[in-house]
């Protein structure tokens, strides 16, 4: 294995450790009150993050303070919840315990780790010459999808379900994540 990919697993690992961080604490807060959000609203709280992310690349200027890289974070967050979503459905109350909520989160993280090493093998480390806008830009097609997906029920003729699209979501805002915490390279 490369210096370079064994970096990009590091890396990956260390933002995926710092979501999941972040993810525990907004448990003890808030409970899994996220298990409240229909399939819509969570696609929606998608595309108002990658939204933002797309209007600070273009303007430069945000009001609120917060930059690109917590946007990309909540991204991460927000597709595994939509993955735990798919697989467990939406709830009217609150139905899982934290304890609960980190295992699923752990095993959603594992996939989408597990996927990026294969995807990385066989395009061979492209994501590092990407621009980081293209990974906004490729996040908000992949949210297109998943609400074209949801108005057909889920059922596809020859594309990926919904799960593929909030797994490729989550590993294009691991990457922004990376390349936003360090200094971006010009090519």
């Amino acid at each position: 294995m490369s210096t370079t990919v064994q970096e990009t697993e590091k890396q990956f690992q260390d933002v995926m450790a710092e979501c999941r961080q972040l993810f525990a604490k907004k448990l003890h807060d808030y409970g899994a009150s996220w298990r409240m959000l229909r399939p819509s609203s969570l696609t929606d709280q998608l595309f108002i993050k990658a939204k933002r992310i797309r209007t600070l690349e273009i303007t430069k200027e945000s009001l609120v303070g917060e930059g690109i890289r917590p946007e990309f974070i909540a991204l991460i967050n927000y597709g595994i919840i939509g993955l735990i979503q798919l697989k467990e459905g939406f709830a009217d109350t609150i139905d899982t315990t934290p304890d609960e909520a980190l295992k699923l989160y752990d095993l959603y993280a594992h996939e989408a780790f597990e996927l990026m090493k294969r995807k990385n093998h066989d395009y061979g480390e492209a994501w590092r010459d990407m621009r980081v806008t293209s990974y906004t830009d490729f996040i908000l097609t992949k949210i297109e999808r998943v609400k074209e997906l949801e108005e057909n029920e889920g059922k596809a003729l020859v594309s990926e379900g919904i799960d593929s699209n909030y797994y490729d979501i989550i590993n294009y805002a691991v990457f922004g994540a990376i390349r936003t915490k360090q200094p971006i390279e010009k090519a």
